[in-house]
């Protein structure tokens, strides 16, 4: 019974010990993963695309450009514009092409 034992625990050790790099190397990546930041670029209101300018004019008119941000993340390509109307703020979210594709409210 003993020797059984013993077989079990050299064999879980060996499996454990097996495992270990493949483990870390998961974990390596998926810290990687989670690491990377979206790439930020200011752009100036006068430069955003006539969609956008179209956009805000006809649906967000009042509101005033406080600032644009190109964003880059994962090969994707956005436009965020914070706009303000008196103490109403709000962050616009459009595609590469100036296409609208979400509205968000600040966070309290």
């Amino acid at each position: 019974m003993k020797r059984a034992i013993l077989v079990m625990v050299i064999l879980i050790g060996a499996l454990v010990v097996n495992a270990h790099p493949y483990a870390s190397t998961v974990m390596s990546n998926v810290t990687t993963v989670s690491m990377q930041m979206a790439e930020r670029t200011p752009v100036k209101p006068e430069d955003l695309m006539k969609p956008i300018k179209d956009n805000l004019a006809k649906d967000y008119a009042g509101y005033t450009i406080k600032e644009a941000t190109s964003v880059k993340s994962d090969d994707i390509n956005t436009f965020e514009v914070v706009v303000t109307k008196g103490t109403s703020s709000l962050t616009l979210v459009y595609d590469k092409d100036g296409k609208f594709l979400k509205k968000m409210e600040p966070k309290m």
